[in-house]
């Protein structure tokens, strides 16, 4: 049995008028796709919530034995520079040093201590197809997932579900239009079993529908693809649905749109969705492999030195334990891993795909 995350709540974007909740409960048929949600054989769904997940079933206590990591980059740089001395430091050897060394981070060991979480469940998929000894399980029991983002961020505050990222990052996930990343499927003959079928990624331009209460999105909107500025997200990749969860063929770099405050994406690297699909919602996981550097970069471009003390976290830290905890993708000069494994909660709501054609 594949394991699914409940719906969040609590995200106000702009509510539109409901012109389609009739229409929407008028897809009584009992076709195996039924209307109004599927045309030609096609179906699509527009993201409505994402979050890199943590699998936090175990506890804090068991997940992590010492702790939380409580060295942010705050207490960090009061360890380095205590105002209670006779030293007097410049503005060059403190803040512009450190702003510095969280943007060019380096893997040579430092003397703040970083807390890997621990723990043998963890969501995901097995990306390499191995079963390794790091490897975790997943809540169902299926051996060898690699989710080696968990073990970097698990017991750091800001990214644990209560934490600031995973709020604000999702809020934005719905409230920025450069984020409205879409799936496609095409070939389908049923929701429910079907061994061919074909996945498209898009970036859309339009809002979302939402509820009453601006809390909850609605089937049956329209979506156009954003075919001028778009063209990067655009991945095609077979599937195949199997008691109505959808696992599709690993792309080789899907870009994800993740804009906070500024424009930015992930390119995930043998990017994989694994969904259970209704007429009205997918939900699910996608998992690959995230570039330690493009981590960091947006990481530092979207959460600033004063937003990262909030959750105590350390983009120079952070960077030295991805790089540690690294399982793909070698830098082909030393050999040193460049990538990491790791799973995104992702919630999507059913929505008419309109082409460039079709506008």
């Amino acid at each position: 049995m594949t394991h699914f995350w409940p719906g969040r709540s609590g995200f106000q974007v702009r509510s539109l008028a409901l012109l389609i909740t009739t229409l929407a409960a008028a897809g009584a048929a009992t076709a195996d796709l039924p209307e109004p949600y599927q045309k030609d054989g096609r179906i699509g769904y527009v993201l409505t919530h994402k979050a890199w997940v943590i699998y936090e079933e175990d506890g804090v206590e068991k997940q992590c034995p010492q702790g939380l990591n409580a060295s942010g980059v705050r207490q960090q740089f009061a360890e380095l520079f205590p105002m209670d001395g006779d030293e007097q430091w410049t503005v060059s050897e403190t803040r512009l040093m450190r702003e510095g060394r969280m943007w060019h981070p380096e893997t040579s060991e430092e003397s703040f201590p970083y807390l890997d979480a621990q723990g043998e469940v963890a969501y995901g998929l097995n990306l390499d197809g191995k079963v390794d000894a790091d490897d975790f399980k997943s809540p169902d029991g299926v051996e060898g997932i690699d989710n080696q983002l968990q073990r970097a961020i698990g017991c750091t505050p800001g990214w644990r579900s209560d934490g600031q990222f995973v709020h604000f990052e999702s809020l934005f996930a719905i409230g920025h239009s450069y984020n409205r990343w879409m799936i496609e499927l095409s070939g389908v003959d049923d929701l429910v079993n079907d061994d061919d079928v074909t996945v498209t990624t898009y970036r859309g331009l339009d809002d979302l529908f939402t509820d009453a209460t601006g809390d909850g999105f609605i089937a049956g909107g329209t979506q156009r693809v954003d075919a001028r500025w778009g063209q990067n997200f655009i991945e095609e990749v077979k599937g195949k649905i199997v008691d109505g969860v959808l696992t599709t063929e690993p792309i080789k770099k899907a870009r994800i749109p993740w804009a906070m405050r500024f424009v930015g994406y992930y390119d995930v690297l043998d990017f994989q969705l694994q969904l259970k699909l209704t007429p009205e919602t997918a939900e699910g996981i996608f998992a690959g492999y995230v570039n330690a550097e493009q981590w960091t970069n947006r990481l530092n471009r979207n959460w600033g030195t004063h937003h990262q003390s909030y959750g105590t976290v350390s983009a120079a830290s952070e960077y030295r334990a991805m790089r540690r905890l690294a399982d793909a993708y070698p830098d082909p000069e030393t050999g040193a891993n460049t990538a990491i494994s790791g799973a995104a909660e992702i919630e999507l709501t059913q929505v008419y795909i309109l082409h460039p054609s079709e506008q």
